[in-house]
């Protein structure tokens, strides 16, 4: 199988400014007929959600965006499921003329897309699973998302689910474990158990504690290739099996994007707004 013809680009956290000059970056620019993967997190932490979302879905289908865990909270705040927190930074897209638009465009989007040798989802790919199963256990909670009545389900789809898939496989929490082994997970267990406490810094984890790429599986199929963001602390990684892309930009890091075809690189240092590119490589 051969590598789609995209670009994947990493947690954008709501810098719009640092956003634009990576999709001006003459090898991105010049690539237009390439598509471009998010891995999620579009929203939430940085300045400007808003004009973010605005400037991904005009991209329209050239996009292919997976939902993160900023991304469900930034839903679960516009309901009022969740009360805001000291690093929620949203009230310019709750507070937008178009929230309501923006929103519900956010809350159509998958939480996996396979394709070719590849999958790419927000936290990546739990280790009791096998990667065909990923879109069918995402659309139970794209499901719950896309319904008339998802406002009253977002507090029991962000409940924590510490623990094994075997023990939340079946009954009112099945639902939400999925949600969190796509959206949050990083440490598990020797047993696969979700691990939300432990520190997820390289170095600082506990003795008990593994990466869930380096989590033994059970099963045995094809080579794919699981393509995520969301642990900002690992950075970027590039394994044959395993590819990381959050390389920190909302704390002052790159936002990075990479060209599946050969790997290739770019990178665009966090842009304050103020003052212009601080960096870039």
């Amino acid at each position: 199988m051969t590598a789609p013809h995209a670009w994947v680009i990493g947690d954008v956290h709501g810098c719009h400014a640092t956003l634009q000059a990576l999709l001006a970056h003459p090898e991105l620019a010049g690539d237009a007929g390439a598509r471009l993967w998010f891995t999620g997190d579009l929203v939430n932490r940085g300045p400007a959600s808003a004009a973010t979302l605005r400037t991904v879905r005009a991209l329209g289908e050239r996009a292919v965006v997976v939902l993160g865990n900023h991304d469900l909270r930034a839903l679960a705040l516009a309901c009022r499921a969740v009360a805001p927190g000291a690093q929620d930074t949203l009230e310019d897209l709750l507070d937008a003329p178009d929230a309501v638009e923006l929103l519900d465009w956010l809350r159509q989007r998958p939480l996996a897309h396979a394709e070719g040798p590849y999958l790419l989802t927000h936290a990546g790919l739990y280790p009791r699973w096998d990667a065909a199963s990923v879109p069918l256990l995402a659309q139970e909670v794209e499901t719950v998302l896309r319904d008339a009545r998802w406002r009253g389900s977002m507090s029991a789809l962000l409940q924590r689910t510490p623990g094994t898939w075997f023990r939340h496989r079946h009954g009112r929490r099945r639902v939400a474990f999925i949600a969190n082994a796509l959206t949050r997970m990083r440490l598990c267990g020797p047993d696969g158990g979700l691990l939300f406490k432990a520190s997820a810094t390289p170095g600082l984890w506990p003795p008990h504690a593994r990466p869930w790429f380096d989590i033994p599986r059970r099963t045995v199929e094809p080579a794919v290739t699981t393509v995520f963001g969301h642990w900002a602390t690992l950075g970027l990684m590039l394994r044959d099996d395993a590819v990381c892309v959050d390389t920190a930009c909302v704390s002052g890091g790159m936002l990075s994007a990479l060209r599946l075809s050969d790997r290739k690189l770019v990178q665009v240092r966090r842009i304050d707004s103020a003052r212009g590119v601080l960096a870039a490589a």
